[in-house]
């Protein structure tokens, strides 16, 4: 008789893999924190909202763990990613989550801004690729390759009044990720890259996005420009959830031939 191989019931799919979450002290970052720990992954939340990471953290259980980090300082990054392969012995997934926004008509948006959205959206992603791949790679620190995955928008696909700073940082993280993915593949690097692209989630973000296009004088009130989202957004509003499933995905041996993708996730926006 044949006997057919099983995995064992209490595998799950990212056991003995380690994760890296940047701003995953609250929203979109804290939820895939949460949803690769019950994956199995020792994960690292980081953020400069030192308390309400170590909340996080703390809430998760586990082998979850929170450090500060400010994704725009090398020094930070080097530290973080050293830090996570002494902790936990190795380092396979970086999510680089972190971002701000800022909505304001761009005859008002100063240099300032336009310069801080790039460097948290923008630098901060491109710094975690950097390092994430000399750790990663073969002869690295971690040395076994891993998955990087990068949060753009569906404003990294699309215009949006009032968001010219963040539509700018957002598409910059588009073409890194396909970037990097073709150059990381071409130098036999084992680390597959790919972006996620939500649409309007009722994050504290995605709530201050909303009161901010009203404040800038784009929209009547708020309730016009939640109905606009709607009619663009088929399937309704997202939530934190629906991201956190998608980066799992990305982040396992389940897309293990995908790679240099940008994933939509947006309940249908970037499909009108």
């Amino acid at each position: 008789m044949t006997q057919t191989a099983t995995l064992p019931l209490a595998t799950l799919p990212l056991d003995g893999k380690t994760a890296l979450v940047t701003g995953a002290a609250r929203g979109l970052g804290a939820e895939t924190a949460r949803r690769l720990a019950a994956a199995g992954a020792a994960v690292v939340l980081t953020d400069v909202l030192t308390e309400a990471g170590e909340a996080t953290a703390a809430a998760i259980g586990g082998a979850a763990r929170f450090m500060t980090h400010d994704v725009t300082a090398e020094d930070d990054w080097r530290r973080v990613v050293n830090a996570t392969i002494d902790a936990t012995g190795g380092f396979d997934i970086l999510v680089n989550n972190a971002g701000i926004e800022a909505v304001h008509a761009a005859a008002d948006t100063t240099l300032e801004t336009f310069e801080r959205v790039m460097r948290v959206n923008a630098t901060g992603v491109f710094l975690g690729l950097r390092e994430a791949s000399v750790a990663m790679r073969p002869g690295g620190r971690a040395g076994r390759g891993g998955s990087i995955v990068n949060l753009s928008s569906i404003a990294g696909l699309r215009g949006v009044p009032g968001l010219t700073a963040y539509c700018a940082s957002k598409g910059a993280v588009r073409l890194m990720t396909k970037a990097t993915a073709l150059e990381f593949a071409a130098l036999g690097y084992g680390i597959r890259v790919n972006s996620i692209h939500p649409g309007l989630i009722m994050t504290d973000m995605g709530k201050a996005a909303l009161r901010n296009i009203v404040a800038a004088g784009l929209a009547e009130d708020e309730r016009v420009v939640s109905q606009a989202f709607d009619a663009r957004q088929p399937l309704g509003l997202g939530r934190p959830e629906d991201i956190a499933e998608a980066v799992l995905f990305l982040a396992g041996d389940a897309s293990g031939w995908v790679t240099g993708a940008e994933l939509s996730v947006d309940g249908g926006f970037a499909a009108g």
